[in-house]
């Protein structure tokens, strides 16, 4: 999204796997220990503010900079209604798949079946949608901003692209951006 709206940033990684989200600094800044989270030191009133959860960073820069959420009220509606499909639907789904398929220590097939088979519709609900649009609220916006990084994983719940065409279509097509490219790009 920074690349996207051309605002500048650092990047400070926060490595899960040494428990550092859990650290008294970062509990600050998100609350939740989850990232991403972002401290904007030209804020609002011209003070820092530090923003949790995906959905709020991405609502807060499009506000921000005037970019990827529109103006009119029934194109906004739109770009919501779909961020929210990614942050209740895509986002959950696709983790617990990604976690019980790659991550899991121990072999459960029941969550296996059951978050793939719920990756896989909620690909569907894309798809469909993809027939009529070519991103998921019509012209690009941060909704497809915050579905994109969770379809790249895709692969690894065997997805069979054929069965998704217009999804493929969609996901080619962004992973082509260039602010997408170097955004996949940072650490």
């Amino acid at each position: 999204m920074l690349e996207e709206v051309g605002l500048p940033y650092n990047v400070h990684a926060v490595d899960i796997g040494k428990d550092e989200q859990f650290a008294p600094a970062f509990l600050k800044i998100s609350p939740n220990n989850r990232i991403p989270a972002i401290v904007d030191p030209e804020g609002p009133d011209g003070k820092p503010i530090s923003v949790f959860e995906s959905g709020a960073i991405l609502i807060y820069l499009a506000e921000k900079t005037g970019k990827l959420m529109p103006a009119d009220p029934r194109q906004r509606v739109a770009v919501l209604e779909w961020l929210m499909f990614q942050m209740g639907g895509v986002g959950p789904m696709f983790g617990q798949a990604n976690h019980f398929i790659k991550f899991a220590k121990e072999d459960v097939p029941y969550g296996k079946k059951r978050y793939r088979d719920e990756a896989m519709r909620l690909l569907g609900v894309m798809d469909h949608r993809l027939a009529d649009v070519d991103y998921l609220a019509g012209d690009y916006s941060i909704a497809d901003v915050a579905t994109w990084p969770w379809v790249m994983r895709a692969e690894w719940y065997d997805v069979d692209w054929s069965d998704f065409p217009r999804v493929k279509r969609w996901y080619d097509a962004i992973g082509a951006r260039p602010a997408v490219q170097r955004g996949t790009a940072v650490p």
